[in-house]
């Protein structure tokens, strides 16, 4: 069965948005240690997840080729699959991309029966906490950035109940971002 993993800038309180969607809390430039921890984390992903919101921009921008990638990385994600959960849109209006509707866990467990490499989920927010209150990921790989916002959209939701995980790695960068790779703690 494949993997399913999840990679999210989140502020070193837990946000992966400010109150009104901000992102200017995230840590630019991103240095070469990252950059090479990052394309090694991707480099078994045949597939991407995304929430419709995210898609929307996501997709148009890495097409366009943004400033400061390597093409290298605007080709990997540019030619890898991608998956758009969505129950509204019917139909992807983007290249090399399909849409899913209905039951989450349905279309996840669709996703890792296929064969195939790894799945990673981007985002947005709506998407990522649906997969951990489904306990859907097998790795949850978080870029924390050295900034609090004190409020904003949080990257685990409140689901009333302790969410164990287990640490496997940490690793601080050059420009100040520390991931975390955790993997949920199965009952």
């Amino acid at each position: 069965m494949r993997t399913f993993k999840l990679q999210v800038q989140t502020t070193v309180d837990g946000y992966m948005a400010g109150p009104n969607g901000e992102m200017d809390w995230m840590t630019f430039p991103w240095t070469d240690d990252i950059n090479a921890y990052l394309d090694a984390l991707t480099e078994p992903v045949d597939c991407i997840v995304l929430g419709r919101k995210l898609a929307e921009g996501f997709i148009p921008t890495w097409a366009a080729g943004p400033e400061g990638e390597d093409q290298a990385s605007i080709d990997k994600m540019n030619n890898t699959p991608k998956v758009v959960v969505s129950n509204t849109l019917t139909e992807s209006p983007w290249d090399n991309a399909v849409v899913a509707g209905g039951d989450l866990a349905a279309i996840v467990n669709k996703l890792k029966e296929q064969p195939g490499g790894d799945i990673i989920a981007y985002g947005g927010g709506t998407l990522v906490s649906s997969l951990i209150a489904e306990g859907l990921l097998d790795e949850l790989h978080l870029l924390v950035n050295p900034t609090a916002i004190g409020a904003g959209t949080p990257v685990f939701p409140a689901l009333g109940k302790n969410q164990p995980l287990r640490l496997v790695a940490a690793r601080q960068f050059d420009c100040g971002i520390t991931a975390m790779h955790l993997e949920p703690k199965r009952a």
